[in-house]
């Protein structure tokens, strides 16, 4: 492997460091929403917009990406990546703001377990796509026989 490609491989602490966030975000999350005390039809609104935001920014990293690496990326996917990550944070942002029974540390708590999740999750699936990339330039070197 060359050392341009070694210097920008993620290493173990920063792969699981974000593991680590990531996990620690959507069950922080999900602990919250267990112990509310909100109807059953509100746990679910934030649940599915903590799925939603995941999808959105993992979609929205990976087309940023492929698009800064020069693979084709049709322009209504890219926006609707970037509508999508912004109508979860709307979405969240209004669902806090009128949750009239969270106390203002609920919502905060909320907030950012919301953030650490959809950033750990970039971070994670960046990491998965770099390590990918390295596995896939090692086969190519081995069978060149370099």
């Amino acid at each position: 492997m060359s050392a341009a490609n070694n210097r920008n491989k993620p290493t173990p602490a920063f792969i699981g460091a974000s593991w680590v966030a990531l996990l620690l975000g959507i069950v922080t999350y999900l602990i919250g929403l267990y112990n509310a005390q909100m109807e059953l039809n509100e746990k679910g609104y934030y649940l599915a917009i903590l799925l939603y935001g995941l999808f959105a920014a993992v979609s929205l990293q990976k087309s940023v990406r492929d698009r800064n690496e020069g693979i084709p990326v049709t322009f209504i996917y890219y926006s609707l990546c970037w509508f999508s990550l912004f109508a979860a944070l709307t979405m969240l942002a209004v669902g806090l703001w009128n949750a009239g029974s969270l106390s203002l540390s609920e919502k905060g708590f909320y907030g950012m377990a919301f953030a650490l999740a959809l950033f750990a999750a970039v971070a994670v699936q960046k990491n998965i796509r770099d390590l990918t990339m390295f596995k896939d330039d090692e086969r190519e070197e081995e069978l060149a026989g370099v």
